[in-house]
């Protein structure tokens, strides 16, 4: 392999997703000479397969139960269907603008760009395209996959996964969703906007099992009522080829026929054949293990992104990477509070939380050492006048701070900003209560919570 000095850096990494170039932008910010090696396209899973198309996609969805619905409004609309070639025009272009501003950013920070499959040579280097970069440190972030179960062949023609979703060339009349996590609401809550007939398959009790119960159960109860239909608590069993599409068999029996299936039981991380083990480096199931600074076994290794076992979320990944290039260049950056990370669904209604669901905060400190509210969003003028439905839920250390926000409606995402102000700041409920907000906003609903929290209610009921 060849080496030489113009192939000598502070920091060499492998993978440009979202935690890959956080940390070359920051690195490079902070006078280190880095590299940064990518194989397919600057911006990784978020920007081309995953956070920014999957939201074009709702919005288009959103944009169409508007035309359907407008004469609830007073405005007469007539909704004559999809044009996907037209979605896919929309959403390529939103990328395209991102990714063209994400590439003025890298070579603006005069980080050098590397295109070619990466393979780690050694503790301290990563050869791609017959050339060996050289770092005084090595950050992996290659990121995740989708996944599929054992016996289950994602063929990308009937049975898909996220990936194909994204760019399939029609509106299925029917689908099956495996999963009812968050990329599985958030593609049937897509389709079922524009027009597809859907079925989510979940094995666990609830969707979005990872959030609180009472959001899952508000999320369900709004699916209902939109009419997609899901199927909780039984694992799959089997898939078989119909004459038209496929058909699902659930362990309790039950079967169910679509189009198509949609895997959409999570993502893997991708760490095969990358040298990763040969170097040493500590793994469980796929994923790199670190400690909280990132920092794998192998001292001049991290690893961060959907390759490690935290938060599969982008805004994480960019966390992970900054806090690595921090501790390179010499600050003394603080560990991700991954409690403290906002969390989004962007299905429709949105479903957004940060800090600890009522469960999680009575077995960490108690039971009785936990007092819930939940601000129906009936009382708030701006969620009226959308005709969105659903609640803000606060979990409260008694006497002491807030520990969880949890919120269903239309555009509650828009509002997780405040609310881990709210948890990571440790705020009480009559800190918040004295702040001004903005009438008539859905952000008032936030105060409007802790006024009630706080003992002095407005628009709720004592």
């Amino acid at each position: 392999m060849a080496n030489d000095a113009s192939t000598v850096f502070d920091l060499v990494i492998l993978g440009g997703g979202s935690g890959g170039y956080a940390a070359a932008l920051r690195g490079a910010q902070l006078g280190l000479d880095v590299a940064l090696i990518e194989k397919d396209k600057l911006g990784g899973t978020c920007l081309h397969r995953g956070c920014i198309p999957t939201k074009a996609l709702l919005h288009a969805g959103e944009i169409a139960d508007s035309a359907r619905e407008a004469e609830q409004f007073g405005v007469k609309t007539s909704f004559e269907g999809i044009d996907i070639a037209g979605v896919h025009k929309y959403k390529d272009d939103v990328i395209s603008g991102l990714y063209k501003g994400l590439q003025g950013l890298v070579a603006s920070r005069k980080v050098t760009y590397v295109t070619g499959e990466g393979r780690l040579s050694s503790p301290t280097s990563v050869d791609v395209n017959g050339q060996r970069y050289t770092g005084r440190h090595v950050l992996l972030a290659t990121g995740s996959v989708p996944k599929s179960l054992p016996g289950l062949t994602i063929d990308g023609n009937r049975i898909i996964s996220s990936d194909h979703a994204l760019v399939l060339d029609r509106v299925p009349k029917s689908a099956i969703v495996l999963g009812g996590g968050v990329i599985g609401v958030e593609f049937a809550s897509a389709w079922k906007s524009f027009g597809t007939d859907v079925t989510i398959v979940e094995a666990l009790p609830h969707l979005v099992p990872v959030e609180d119960e009472n959001s899952s159960k508000l999320l369900e109860r709004a699916f209902r009522k939109r009419g997609i239909n899901f199927s909780l608590g039984s694992r799959f069993s089997g898939v078989e080829y119909t004459e038209t599409g496929v058909k699902v068999s659930l362990e309790n029996g039950k079967t169910f026929e679509a189009e198509l299936l949609l895997v959409a039981v999570g993502r893997g991380p991708v760490s095969q054949g990358l040298g990763y083990e040969e170097a040493g480096v500590a793994m469980d199931r796929g994923y790199v293990l670190v400690d909280e600074y990132m920092q794998t076994n192998v001292p001049t290794i991290s690893a961060v992104g959907d390759l490690v076992p935290t938060l599969q979320l982008a805004h994480v990944g960019f966390a992970e990477g900054i806090l690595v290039a921090e501790r390179l260049a010499g600050l003394k950056p603080v560990p991700v509070d991954y409690d403290g990370v906002p969390r989004v669904t962007y299905c429709h209604p949105e479903v957004a939380s940060v800090g600890l669901t009522e469960a999680k905060a009575k077995e960490l400190y108690g039971a009785d050492k936990i007092v819930a509210l939940k601000y129906n969003l009936a009382g708030n003028g701006k969620s009226k006048i959308l005709k969105t439905a659903g609640e803000i839920k606060l979990v409260q250390v008694r006497d002491g701070a807030v520990v969880g926000v949890h919120m269903v409606g239309d555009r509650m995402g828009e509002q997780v900003g405040e609310a881990q102000l709210i948890y990571n700041w440790e705020a009480l409920p009559a800190e918040v209560a004295q702040l001004i907000h903005a009438h008539p906003t859905q952000n008032e609903a936030l105060g409007e919570a802790h006024l009630a929290l706080a003992g002095k209610p407005l628009h709720s009921h004592d």
